[in-house]
């Protein structure tokens, strides 16, 4: 399955919009992470603790939206967003979404 960021498929035609398919996953720093972070934080650089946490959590939710266009019988989901956001302290939030469509 095809999932993109433009309103089509390159090359292809779409034959029919199947509709909105969404998926997210939310994410909880650990203590762990946090005391690397903490003493990235003096230093400066990246927290790879945290580059590999988001990472993780956009894979599954890229997995999550893919299962949810299989649902449809869908052949590519396009006009994909992904976005982020803190939903407490400490949780975090990856949120993506999309349109379900059959291809010709």
């Amino acid at each position: 399955m095809q999932i993109v960021t433009t309103q089509s498929v390159p090359g292809r035609e779409i034959d029919e919009s199947l509709g909105l398919v969404v998926a997210n996953t939310v994410r909880a720093r650990n203590i762990g992470r946090d005391i690397l972070a903490g003493l990235k934080g003096l230093v400066g650089g990246e927290i790879t603790a945290y580059t590999q946490l988001m990472v993780e959590a956009r894979e599954q939710a890229l997995r999550e939206l893919e299962a949810e266009a299989g649902k449809l019988n869908a052949d590519a989901v396009v006009g994909t967003r992904l976005m982020t956001s803190n939903i407490a302290d400490y949780v975090a939030e990856v949120y993506i979404y999309g349109t379900a469509v059959k291809l010709k």
